[in-house]
């Protein structure tokens, strides 16, 4: 699944921004509550990388307002804070912007009322919710994009083809989360302690050691976590 790909591509970048600002329990706003927004809070969730507040047309999500199915399954593990409100109200002392919605409804006030060295992805294609160099502009310490022409591109190809490689070298019969975290790790550690900076937090979708490490990280955890389909001697 395509936001699969791309929740796995933008936790391995933010596993390296918040590796590199050293942010602790991170404040994570994830705006755009569609299949891609609600696969990747799932799975910032479940690598348990930070606390998730969902934001959609509607504002920030709460119980009693008209939920998908996907997000009412997730309501109960996100806005720990109890928050309300707008995006702008959302971003008020969170950490990190990840937007998979639209363009230009990001401002500059709404990064500097972020906490000190804000993390933004902002990745609505090809105009991004804030511009790059806004962003920066406003105190932003790291910046990803869904494009090309800009560091840290958050491209779901790089999880692709390295994942089903992987649950094909294993055969595996599912692509279930121990692999997913397993690829996040993999394509996060391509990029090494030395080499980590605000502008190179993501391998390039180019960088051609990207399926090898995700395949065989994949095909390990798929072993590891039971996915593996026994066969049986006729």
């Amino acid at each position: 699944d395509d936001q699969h790909g791309t929740a796995i591509v933008v936790c391995s970048a933010l596993y390296n921004a918040l590796r590199l600002t050293g942010k602790e329990e991170p404040v994570i706003v994830v705006n755009g509550a569609g299949s891609a927004g609600i696969a990747i809070a799932t799975l910032i969730l479940d690598m348990e990388l930070g606390n998730v507040i969902l934001v959609d047309r509607q504002g920030i999500l709460t119980k009693d307002m008209e939920l998908t199915s996907g997000q009412r399954k997730l309501i109960d593990r996100v806005n720990k804070e109890g928050k309300t409100g707008l995006l702008a109200d959302a971003l008020q002392g969170a950490d990190v912007f990840i937007g998979v919605s639209a363009p230009h409804i990001v401002s500059q006030d709404m990064i500097r009322s972020m906490n000190p060295d804000p993390i933004v992805f902002a990745m609505a294609n090809p105009v991004p919710e804030i511009e790059r160099d806004d962003a920066l502009a406003a105190g932003a310490k790291v910046v990803g994009t869904g494009r090309s022409d800009y560091p840290n591109q958050i491209n779901n190809v790089l999880a692709f083809p390295g994942i089903f490689k992987g649950a094909l070298q294993a055969q595996a019969t599912e692509i279930n989360e121990e692999m997913k975290k397993a690829a996040v790790k993999a394509i996060a550690h391509l990029v090494s302690d030395e080499e980590l900076d605000e502008n190179y937090i993501i391998v390039s979708a180019l960088d051609p050691r990207v399926v090898d490490a995700v395949s065989r990280a994949v095909a390990q955890a798929a072993r590891e976590s039971g996915a593996v389909r026994e066969w049986k001697e006729v």
